[in-house]
């Protein structure tokens, strides 16, 4: 039965009903995709910096980088109730009410429930939860490169096209500058250990397949959801060199700003009152900022003009990184 300003009632009951069904899609977004939200910090935080002493002027660096990122259980679930809801109750697979359920965040499994609400009489809204990315790492490609300027100061920038997830995609995209500073102290450099600070600035962007909706009149338009991410990232490094290896340790401190967005088909609900502008303005109260710091230990081994180089990013999360280089 498809859905018109005759068959739908806007009593004041039904616009209060409309008002506890966004209360709980708002509530239920910021469970389910804040924990992908966090872990593209971790991802796009890694192996800025390939090595911290200064290179002759002009010269560049080009790199294939893989990054793996390991999805930790604790991440993969979060619990409901009914209780937890205004609007909703929450349905497994036979149709019985049941309450708790766990349910997958965007990182998690392809397990679903139902969540169940009445707009009236004669509307129903029932959603399937939304199912994560169901892997146990994530991993994807990106390119790297970096050009020497005057100074000691070296401009890096990243980018990796739109990777397909099982439910989703993630891309990253960003640019730095790095600047030596050992080269200011004499037995520093005499003993090959060399220091430098970078500035990094990145965005990532990630999408969901979200609450996929069978509703009376078609889709509401939040069948996609999507994490914005803005990171600035400050980084201290230092390394040792053994002929051909070098070791680095690096210390990074990082701002992220997200935001949030619901996407997609928009429904015929749209004619009477518009869901999806009204839910992401609500999204806005769950946009966020967060400091992370994170360690990262890296080691990175020279043959002719290719470079070698594996890291490890630890914190919160835990990222690693293995990279091919070629310094022209």
């Amino acid at each position: 039965m498809a859905l018109s300003s005759k068959s739908f009632s806007q009593s004041p009951q039904t616009l209060s009903q409309i008002n506890l069904f966004l209360n709980d899609a708002t509530y239920y977004s910021d469970k389910f995709i804040t924990p992908a939200t966090d872990a593209a910090v971790y991802q796009s935080s890694a192996a800025w910096m390939s090595s911290p002493k200064r290179r002759k002027l002009f010269a560049v660096t080009l790199g294939v980088y893989g990054n793996a990122f390991f999805v930790p259980k604790r991440d993969q679930s979060f619990e409901i109730r009914n209780s937890d809801f205004s609007f909703f109750t929450i349905q497994n697979a036979s149709g019985e009410t049941i309450s708790p359920a766990t349910v997958p965040t965007a990182l998690g499994d392809n397990s679903t429930f139902f969540l169940v609400g009445q707009l009236d009489a004669a509307n129903q809204i029932k959603m399937q939860t939304p199912i994560g990315v169901n892997q146990e790492s994530i991993i994807y490609p990106y390119l790297q490169g970096s050009i020497s300027l005057w100074k000691g100061i070296e401009l890096i920038g990243k980018y990796s096209s739109k990777v397909k997830l099982k439910q989703g995609d993630y891309q990253v995209y960003g640019f730095g500058l790095k600047h030596n500073f050992s080269n200011y102290v004499s037995s520093l450099t005499k003993h090959k250990i060399n220091l430098a600070a970078l500035f990094a600035f990145s965005k990532e962007d990630i999408n969901f397949d979200f609450l996929d909706t069978y509703t009376s009149y078609g889709n509401l338009g939040i069948d996609k959801i999507t994490g914005k991410v803005q990171t600035y990232q400050f980084q201290i490094s230092a390394s040792k060199e053994w002929k051909k290896f070098e070791l680095m340790l690096s210390s990074i401190t990082n701002k992220s700003d997200f935001k949030y967005y619901l996407t997609g088909e928009k429904g015929q609900i749209e004619e009477i009152i518009p869901v999806q502008f009204i839910l992401n303005e609500r999204l806005k109260d769950i946009y966020k900022s967060k400091v992370n710091s994170i360690w990262e230990i890296s080691g990175r081994y020279q043959f002719k003009k290719f470079y070698m180089q594996s890291s490890v990013a630890f914190g919160k999360f835990v990222n690693t990184n293995l990279s091919l280089q070629y310094e022209f």
